[in-house]
């Protein structure tokens, strides 16, 4: 039997529920990976019969844990991140058997160095572009040195045919997501950017590839017929495409602010959005080079240059039809905020919409500020 962690009674009842699952799921002998990031190849972990995991870091809750070791003035995400792990209130980092990074950030990077004296992590080196002669051979190189890790730490054996059949489920999860995700692309919107935002942080806790597809199926499907039903040829409100940093850990003071106060948010131009989705693994090519060449293509600001995000910002804000932009900067993430600079040139000159950048952390000290910033800036979109 596995043990639950010592503070369990004092978890909160949907914790509760998190672990008695993760609980379960262990004890049918099933291994679990941790992950952080949406350029981490889940199908090697899938390949592996394993579970790739998505690890909590979107609460203030654990941040004055983290502190105690890092500074203060870092990233919330990294420090929730950790603060999660130190105080084992993170199931999914509790039952992990190894956790699986990246090297997305110099924030990240010397954290994961304090994770891993709590639990394995292996880290991917990330190239720092795409556009180097040796950037695509040496990620390449990454997925292979990967295979071997999750092999000797998972005791198992990763064939092609395993791996072909996890790029095959995945591609088909993708799909799912994507469709959920374009149900925004409606006029007016049946979705609001809420559910969306919470929709897809509740699908990275789902265990089960097969049952996270149904699902997604499922409430597109509700969604189309509501359209039909209640939405179609009704006005529409302003809407707004977000960009910039994950936006999990402002959720309620940024993301349910917007669309209180008289906007839909119909699309997200980052990490909580389409952009891992919209193009698929090939599946006719050698299966390594094949993840290599699709998680190289993930359009992070990490990436320099990065020019393909400013071609996905110009396809979606057509596709979606979106009327203002808004760019959430997380505290200390610096490659986004430098990118903001490039962002809000392309917003308002070549797209010529309005554009707001709000730049803050996982507190509720700014609350009041930003709702006055936003029923700004919906007003002059009005």
């Amino acid at each position: 039997m596995l043990n639950l962690p010592e503070n369990f009674q004092n978890y909160t009842e949907a914790r509760k529920n998190g672990f008695i699952k993760m609980k379960e799921l262990k004890e049918t002998g099933k291994k679990v990976v941790g992950v952080f990031c949406t350029y981490t190849p889940n199908e090697l972990v899938m390949a592996a019969n394993a579970v790739p995991i998505g690890l909590c870091g979107v609460s203030e809750e654990p941040v004055t844990d983290a502190e105690r070791v890092l500074p203060k003035n870092l990233c919330p995400l990294i420090k929730s991140s950790y603060g999660f792990a130190l105080t084992d209130k993170c199931p999914y980092f509790y039952f992990s058997d190894m956790i699986l990074a990246e090297t997305t950030c110099d924030g990240k990077k010397k954290m994961y160095e304090l994770l891993n004296e709590l639990k394995y992590t292996h880290v991917m080196q990330l190239p720092p572009g795409r556009e180097g002669t040796k950037a695509l051979e040496a990620w390449e190189g990454e997925m292979h040195r990967l295979k071997d890790v999750l092999e000797e730490r998972l005791n198992v054996e990763i064939t092609e045919t395993k791996l072909k059949e996890a790029i095959k489920l995945k591609n088909r999860e993708r799909k799912a997501m994507l469709d959920f995700f374009e149900i925004g692309k409606l006029k007016p919107s049946p979705l609001s950017g809420y559910e969306i935002s919470t929709v897809i942080d509740t699908n990275s806790f789902i265990f089960s590839s097969q049952e996270k597809i149904a699902m997604l199926e499922k409430r597109t499907k509700e969604l189309k017929q509501a359209y039909e039903q209640s939405f179609k040829g009704k006005p529409s409100r302003p809407r707004i495409l977000i960009t910039g940093c994950p936006s999990g850990g402002v959720r309620e003071k940024i993301i349910r602010q917007i669309e209180e106060a008289g906007a839909d948010i119909v699309c997200f131009e980052n990490c909580c959005g389409p952009r891992e989705k919209m193009d698929k693994v090939d599946e006719t090519i050698e299966p390594y080079r094949a993840l290599a060449e699709k998680y190289l293509r993930v359009n992070c600001s990490v990436m320099s240059p990065n020019p393909g995000r400013f071609e996905t910002l110009t396809k979606m804000i057509q596709d979606y039809q979106v009327d203002g932009v808004i760019e959430i900067i997380l505290q200390a993430c610096h490659t986004f905020a430098v990118e903001a600079y490039k962002i809000k040139q392309f917003i308002t000159q070549e797209q010529k919409l309005p554009y707001m950048c709000l730049e803050t952390d996982y507190s509720q000290a700014d609350s009041g500020q930003i709702n006055t910033r936003i029923s700004a800036f919906l007003e002059m979109l009005a």
